[in-house]
């Protein structure tokens, strides 16, 4: 199977401009809690999770309505693309923690995203199992 087989093509995205009080109400809107941020040009630069919301703009008592997305987006972007087989994303999820993965075409733009639950939903019991045990080691350590 390969990772166009199982992204969500309906993504919500976001640009580095938007407010944080644009984003929030959007994610509240359709309950999501993760938006890629990305470039004019449909190429993601970074993340924005409900999480990175509450510590970063709460925790710090930022005003969501005059704080922007690159203020405090997660610059950090692990990509895969469309054509690669979903173990390509399962290893990337697992190596670096993360519980959703964007991909991205050729060109580098957008094109969906894979989150861990559509990987336990779809996969083999025993390797979603060992993908989700990997992804959320990152907890046991903090």
């Amino acid at each position: 199977m390969l990772c166009q087989d199982l992204m969500k093509s309906e993504v919500e995205t976001f640009r580095e401009h938007d407010t944080i009080q644009q984003i929030a109400r959007r994610m509240r809107e359709v309950n999501i809690g993760f938006v890629p941020i990305c470039a004019p040009d449909g190429r993601p630069v970074g993340t924005l999770t409900d999480r990175d919301i509450a510590l970063r703009v709460c925790g710090e008592d930022l005003r969501s309505s005059a704080t922007v997305a690159a203020d405090v987006m997660t610059r950090e972007t692990i990509t895969c693309r469309e054509t690669d087989p979903i173990e390509r994303a399962e290893q990337l999820m697992a190596r670096h923690h993360k519980g959703r993965m964007m991909v991205v075409d050729d060109e580098g733009h957008l094109v969906g995203v894979i989150s861990l639950s559509d990987i336990v939903d779809e996969e083999d019991d025993d390797r979603a199992a060992e993908t989700a045990r990997l992804v959320s080691d990152r907890e046991v350590r903090a």
